[in-house]
This record gives structure tokens, C-alpha cells and sequence, in this order.
């Protein structure tokens, strides 16, 4: 593995990452430098990066080489930053936590994107290191009830939620992003669910709802992996967008009541 030498000893951990990506424009504000890390506890049955689930391969690199890798292209990343991606990057916590870390000493805005599905109470001290150095994240909210999270990622919601709540604790910001699939995540009555779930959160500061679409179809294929959605379509951009608009409805009616 390739270090700085004049960063030798500053790094300690080495992360298993899929990939890198330069010119990120979707993956929080501005301009940012996406670090993709391998390894998922879930598998949502939308899921499009399939080559990212198992643990433990990947390139295995250091915080030293990826911000070498930020600092090549650092002039257009002014109103951006780093973001961290997956997979699921909390499965590698002790270097998130190093990478984030190193990133804030160079003034380099921290954004994570996440489910929250690995977190736990019991390792709060851990993850307070990670929220000394955590500007932003983006919190995937895979359904609004604990019994559609798991049929559709084969996990429970407990730990989404205490992990959304563990951030508004210590006030950091999330944009909450919500996946919609036809004939699963795009029913009205579970759409105003999503929305009064998401009123109890004094740290929200956005909502991104995405259109499902077939794009990692052909991964499962090299993969040799059933593509667990065969037989849906894309989810229509504009059917997308009055999603969203019931979300924000229901989201405004419970924050209303809250506030009053």
C-alpha cells in the first residue's frame, strides 16, 4: 500500500474501497469527491451496486491516498467536498472516522451517505468521534414501518431511527432520501406515513425522493445473481415528483401540529 511519507504516522486504519469518483454532482452539495466503500448488511431488493455487498475486497487504501486522490482535482470541489458512499461506509467506521478526520484538519467539507443501518448504541463513543468531524448526511429512509424496511431490505428500522435521532442530538444536519419503487414504496398511505415520521426530526434540512430504475439490472447478470425486481419498470420521473409532494403534504401537516 502507497503512503505520503510525511504522513506516515498520522494513519493508522486502511479501508476496503470499491471505487472513487471525481466529479460527484448528486451526492450532497456542490462539487464532490465520492468515495464509494465496499461492504452492505442489506439488500434491498432495488439495490443497484450489488458489487459493493461483501465485505473485505475492493482496493485497500489509505486516508492519506484518497485525499491525494481529492487534492488532484481539490480547485473544482470550492463548494463541495469529500462524500462517503456505498455500500454502507458505517461498516467501516473506524475509517470513516479517520478519513473524516483528516478531511476537516485540510478545512474539506464531510458528507455521509448512509442508512444509519450500523449503529448502536452501546458503540455511541465511537460514533461520537465520527460526529466531531460529520458536516452532512444524506439518510436513506427505506420505507415508513419496521415490517416493509425489512421485506425490503431484510433488516429491521430500529437502528435507522436511533441513528437519525443520535444526529439531531448532537444537531448535525441530514436530507432524508426515500427510494420510489412501483407497487412498493410508492402507495399514498405509506407516502403520508413517511411524511409525519420525518416531521418528528428537528435536523431534517431536505428530501430527496428518487425514481426507481433498472440501471443494475446488468450487474446482478455478471454477478450471477437473481435481479430480485424482474418484473417492475422504471418509476416515471414526474410520478417521482408527486410522491415527493404527498411526502411534503403529510410532512408540513405533522410539523404544523408539532409546532402548535
Amino acid at each position: 500500500m502507497r503512503e505520503c511519507k510525511h504522513m506516515k504516522k498520522e494513519y493508522n486504519q486502511v479501508g476496503y474501497i470499491h471505487s472513487l469518483e471525481s466529479f460527484g454532482t448528486v451526492d450532497g452539495p456542490g462539487v464532490r469527491f465520492v468515495v464509494f466503500f465496499q461492504g452492505c448488511p442489506m439488500r434491498c431488493l432495488y439495490c443497484h451496486n450489488p458489487d459493493t455487498w461483501k465485505p473485505g475486497e475492493g482496493s485497500r487504501m489509505s486516508a492519506a491516498e484518497i485525499l491525494e486522490a481529492y487534492k488532484k482535482n481539490e480547485v473544482f470541489y470550492k463548494n463541495g467536498g469529500i462524500t462517503a458512499t456505498g455500500g454502507e461506509p458505517l461498516m467501516q467506521l473506524p475509517f470513516l472516522t479517520e478519513l473524516f478526520s483528516e478531511a476537516k484538519k485540510q478545512g474539506i467539507h464531510t458528507c455521509l451517505d448512509t442508512s444509519g443501518i450500523m449503529y448502536r448504541k452501546e458503540r455511541q463513543e465511537e460514533f461520537e468521534r465520527l460526529f466531531d468531524v460529520l458536516d452532512l448526511v444524506l439518510l436513506d429512509f427505506k420505507h415508513s414501518s419496521e415490517s416493509g424496511h425489512k421485506e425490503l431490505t431484510g433488516l429491521g428500522q430500529k437502528q435507522v431511527l436511533e441513528f437519525a435521532h443520535a444526529l439531531e442530538e448532537r444537531g448535525i444536519p441530514f436530507i432524508a432520501r426515500h427510494v420510489v419503487v412501483p407497487g412498493i414504496t410508492d402507495g399514498v398511505d405509506h407516502l403520508n406515513k413517511l411524511g409525519k415520521l420525518l416531521a418528528g426530526f428537528s435536523n431534517i434540512k431536505g428530501l430527496e425522493v428518487l425514481p426507481y430504475h433498472t440501471m443494475g439490472r446488468a450487474k446482478y447478470e455478471n454477478l450471477g445473481i437473481p435481479y430480485p425486481l424482474e418484473n417492475i419498470e422504471n418509476m416515471d420521473a414526474e410520478k417521482a415528483k408527486d410522491a415527493r409532494n404527498i411526502i411534503l403534504r403529510a410532512f408540513q401537516e405533522a410539523r404544523s401540529k408539532i409546532n402548535s
